[in-house]
């Protein structure tokens, strides 16, 4: 069976294309206005009001442990912790700048206990880092990004900055979190947005060629995202906010890809957003991606407190309980060969290494579902759900007559009540 080979990385992707499913924390003092993690720059915020926010940054329920047996619970294998987002904020004590954790309320660095907790689980560690830095004194205000893209003395407050000196200090940011935190298994750099007419940001203006050989030499076997702006310095493709068509590609070739979704519309803690996808929506959602050979890293948004909220919650604890009984059609698997032609409203997933192919029924049929591409390669088939067997035949030559004819089928004799499961799966044992 052909099983699609994605081109060679530099960092070590073979845990990842197993693992499939992580979790993505955007968590800084955009939790207190609680209306996106963007507000700075939706709003246009200048420092000295913002900074009301840093000022009473006080998540006093903060429990990393159970933040980390939340993700480990819904089947999650590995973390992404937004270390700095946009607005510049650090959770960790970096030695670089004031803008951090430890001179808020909260008093105390955020991201060891966290990273020590998830590790706890089992899990492995990742670090989101923001290339982009609307805080630093040095970072050059564009027209595009940022609380001063608007302002009529932009050019004025550039006077003074060099983007040079903001990309020494990133790169000393990286360098404390690959040197002080461990094994750091992902670094997820976020983003480029380079212009023609040079008024964006891109490989120059990050120094993106440094920050790439020193990230190599520090760790070398880490996962880099797709976002430096680098065209080879990267081992994943990372869509943001939809579902590709099918298996991502690079140049005409298949390649490690990662899904960043969310729960809502807004990475951070959005208190009013309503358009919470539902569990059935999310379970889809990991199943699909897993289908055209990708990895879902899927969003939480703590509160300023330091809780996951209610909805988020329910969300992680009803992926769970799908993942309890159906992990095994997730992780080791990836896109079915192409022989097998994938039933209507179904996804097709197969594990390699035990030669089983999982056919996930989004639309539940009435007591046949018919499978093209199987004839005489099933040994053995179940529900996953509860092990209990399912009937393999062949087509019947009556259906001819009604018109249902075609190539090599075969039949699946179902149940006529749906299994009380979110999505079924019939696990299918190949010869």
């Amino acid at each position: 069976m052909n099983v699609v080979q994605t081109l060679p990385t530099p960092g070590d992707t073979s845990w990842f294309v197993h693992d499939r499913f992580g979790l993505f924390i955007h968590w800084g003092l955009y939790a207190l206005p609680a209306r996106h993690e963007w507000v700075k720059h939706n709003e246009q915020i200048p420092d000295e009001v913002y900074d009301v926010y840093f000022r009473h940054f006080d998540p006093d329920l903060y429990d990393p442990r159970a933040w980390a047996r939340a993700a480990a619970g819904a089947g999650m294998k590995y973390f992404v912790i937004t270390t700095k987002h946009h607005e510049g904020f650090c959770l960790w004590d970096s030695k670089l700048t004031d803008y951090k954790a430890p001179n808020t309320p909260a008093g105390r660095d955020l991201l060891h206990p966290m990273v020590d907790a998830f590790r706890e689980e089992g899990m492995r560690v990742g670090f989101y880092h923001s290339l982009i830095d609307w805080h630093h004194p040095h970072y050059i205000i564009d027209p595009h990004i940022g609380p001063y893209r608007n302002a009529p003395n932009r050019d004025e407050m550039n006077a003074n900055r060099t983007q040079a000196r903001y990309a020494e200090y990133l790169r000393g940011q990286v360098r404390e979190l690959l040197t002080e935190f461990g094994q750091v298994d992902i670094l997820w750099f976020d983003f480029s947005y380079p212009k023609p007419d040079g008024s964006g940001k891109g490989r120059e203006d990050w120094q993106s060629e440094k920050l790439y050989a020193m990230v190599r030499e520090l760790q070398p076997k880490i996962i880099l995202d797709d976002r430096l702006d680098l065209p080879d310095g990267w081992d994943i493709k990372t869509p943001e906010q939809f579902q590709p068509r099918g298996w991502v590609m690079h140049e005409g070739q298949p390649v490690v890809w990662e899904a960043c979704q969310t729960f809502s519309g807004s990475w951070g803690y959005h208190r009013d957003e309503a358009s919470w996808k539902s569990i059935d929506q999310l379970v889809q959602m990991l199943i699909d991606t897993v289908s055209k050979g990708g990895n879902l890293l899927l969003n939480v948004g703590p509160t300023g407190r330091g809780e996951f909220d209610a909805r988020a919650l329910d969300r992680l604890a009803g992926l769970g309980e799908w993942m309890k009984r159906h992990s095994r059609s997730i992780y080791g698997c990836t896109q079915a060969p192409p022989e097998f032609k994938t039933p209507r409203d179904c996804r097709l997933t197969y594990n390699p290494e035990t030669n089983r192919l999982y056919v996930h029924v989004f639309a539940w049929p009435f007591v046949e579902l018919h499978l093209e591409g199987f004839g005489g390669k099933i040994e053995y088939a179940q529900l996953l759900n509860d092990a209990s067997q399912v009937a393999v035949q062949g087509r019947p030559d009556w259906q001819s007559h009604f018109g249902d004819v075609g190539g090599d089928i075969v039949t699946l004799r179902l149940p006529v009540q749906k299994p009380d499961v979110t999505v079924p799966v019939i696990e299918l044992f190949l010869k």
